[in-house]
């Protein structure tokens, strides 16, 4: 998976609705679930979220996995 730069998030964030702010909080609050469930378990968790194969931070994991979530939403 490409990795996303932050100019392109910074221009896809200026074009989002509430509702779109939502989505991503909604998604983020659960895939940083699953991350912190699967780390604390000892779990190899991102091969399961779309996009965070190839982050080293959970964050940044947990990141990229929602933007790829929602570009197959929106």
């Amino acid at each position: 998976m490409a990795h996303v730069n932050v100019s392109s998030r910074q221009q896809w964030s200026e074009r989002l609705s509430p509702a779109h702010w939502l989505l991503f909080v909604v998604l983020f609050a659960v895939f940083l679930t699953v991350a912190v469930a699967s780390a604390l378990l000892t779990l190899r968790w991102r091969a399961w979220l779309p996009g965070a194969e190839g982050e080293q931070s959970l964050i940044g994991g947990v990141t990229s996995a929602v933007y790829t979530a929602l570009s197959h939403i929106i």
